[in-house]
């Protein structure tokens, strides 16, 4: 009897007397098949790949597909690149908070873009009910800088910074107030750091300046005596030359060519110790009234000197006009002890 067994291999044994033979060889085979298979399924699963489940022992006749995986890369799309001059408001606002105020000065002045974002004192928003209401929210980086180098004691002072509406007009006002350290040793300037405080010293006249001057520009100072006035109570301004004390009870304001001062008791306008005449200037002008607001306007470009009532915003004529090319401070001399003097600076003055 002769038996036939078919191969896909054609190298295959035909005949019976080769049966040992060939099942030797047909288990090499499959054994060698199955080491391939593994081999290959384990470098598949190493590079994230998947191959259909195979019959560990396929039938002579039976034909093996396998699958082919391609793998394409595709490159990942660029990312597009926004410049740091273009970034949204709401993005810039809380990325200033971040920054000190000397490096927000320098941010105003590097870029335009972040020059309107920082120029803007509060932000307007709209009621989506009633879109004729605006709500008018302060600026969160100002306010937060404010907060940090306000007091709190200046802050919840209901009369102190009523003129200054937003937290950047009291932080500038801030930057204009009272210096101690170009005071007499006489004065200090209280924890709110916009009154001066004059110690019960007799037989002594003490003045102080403000922290900057200005050379340029339009600039408006509210200036509050609300302490007893004494003999001599000066306000004006001085150069950075101007005595700051003197004994006895002189107007030390207007005594040499540094400065000039209106004094509040007689109404009389002095410069380089010499009387320039009343002020107002009209007939029997009325008293300073202790804590009444006066506004001091100095203006740089018409070289000139005038005040306002705070209250009604009455024009009391030019006090010195003529003055020199140089930094003006704002100053103030008292005599009376215990006496108290508040500076509010209010930026550029608002004309007409």
């Amino acid at each position: 009897m002769i038996t036939l067994l078919f191969f896909p291999d054609s190298r295959a044994p035909r005949f019976s007397s080769q049966m040992t033979t060939s099942r030797n060889r047909l288990e090499e085979i499959r054994q060698r098949r199955r080491l391939q298979r593994s081999r290959s399924n384990e470098w598949m699963i190493s590079n994230g790949m998947a191959e259909e489940e195979m019959k560990d022992e396929p039938g002579p006749s039976q034909v093996h597909v396998h699958k082919c995986i391609v793998h394409i890369e595709i490159p990942l799309r660029k990312m597009p690149t926004v410049s740091a001059s273009r970034l949204p408001h709401t993005v810039l606002m809380h990325v200033f908070q971040f920054l000190q105020l000397k490096d927000l000065r320098s941010c105003m002045i590097s870029c335009r873009h972040w020059y309107n974002v920082l120029s803007q004192e509060a932000c307007i928003y709209w009621r989506k009910s009633i879109a004729s209401i605006p709500i008018i929210q302060d600026s969160a980086v100002w306010r937060s800088k404010a907060l940090l180098a306000l007091p709190q004691c200046a802050i919840s002072d209901s009369t102190l910074l009523t003129e200054t509406k937003s937290f950047k007009a009291k932080l500038r006002a801030l930057a204009h107030a009272w210096n101690p350290k170009d005071s007499s040793k006489h004065n200090y300037v209280r924890p709110n750091l916009f009154t001066m405080h004059r110690h019960p010293v007799a037989q002594s006249t003490d003045g102080i300046r403000g922290k900057r001057g200005v050379s340029s520009g339009v600039h408006a100072y509210e200036i509050t005596w609300e302490g007893p006035l004494g003999t001599v109570a000066v306000v004006g301004v001085a150069t950075k030359h101007a005595a700051l004390h003197c004994p006895g009870y002189v107007a030390l304001l207007g005594s040499d060519d540094q400065s000039w001062g209106w004094n509040l008791v007689d109404n009389s306008l002095l410069h380089n110790a010499e009387q320039l005449g009343v002020y107002p200037r009209v007939n029997n002008p009325p008293k300073y009234q202790v804590e009444e607001r006066i506004r001091m306007i100095i203006d740089c470009d018409a070289k000139c000197v005038y005040f306002e009532r705070s209250a009604t915003s009455e024009f009391l004529g030019v006090a010195f006009s003529s003055l020199p090319p140089v930094k003006l401070f704002p100053a103030v001399c008292a005599v009376y002890g215990n006496t108290e003097v508040s500076m509010v600076y209010l930026g550029p003055a608002t004309m007409g």
